[in-house]
């Protein structure tokens, strides 16, 4: 008995309403990987902050990047403290889905492993 294809799974679409550099992450990520429910989560939650950064990248454009402070004085707009701080969260919630290189990333990592390597054994040993 001849066996049957194993069908394709197909692709989890992008969440409603994101925007278009979140829609862009969405794909290329579930397109190279293959996701847990939780990490779907973790995924669109990056991608909400990506439409966050991008809504408060542009409200940034046309404001002052020093503002008055409580007491008068000049501070930095708040709005350049919460742009930091959410890019540092997707970076931190992309970071916590492990995702795997391509090939050709793997291959990159293994040269530099074994070009450590060999740098170490002249550093300590004098040959490679």
């Amino acid at each position: 008995m001849e066996a049957l294809p194993m069908p394709v799974a197909a692709l989890p679409a992008p969440p409603a309403g994101l925007g278009l550099r979140a829609a862009r992450l969405w794909d290329d990520i579930v397109d190279g990987q293959e996701l847990r429910t939780d990490e779907l989560r973790i995924l669109e939650d990056a991608c909400r902050e990506v439409d966050l950064i991008e809504r408060m990248h542009a409200e940034l454009q046309d404001a002052p990047l020093v503002v008055k402070g409580s007491m008068g004085q000049d501070v930095a707009n708040p709005l350049v403290q919460e742009l930091r701080q959410h890019r540092a969260l997707v970076a931190r919630l992309l970071a916590s889905l492990k995702l795997r290189e391509d090939d050709q990333g793997e291959r990159d990592a293994l040269a530099r492993q074994d070009q450590a390597r060999r740098a170490a054994g002249v550093r300590w040993h004098g040959t490679a």
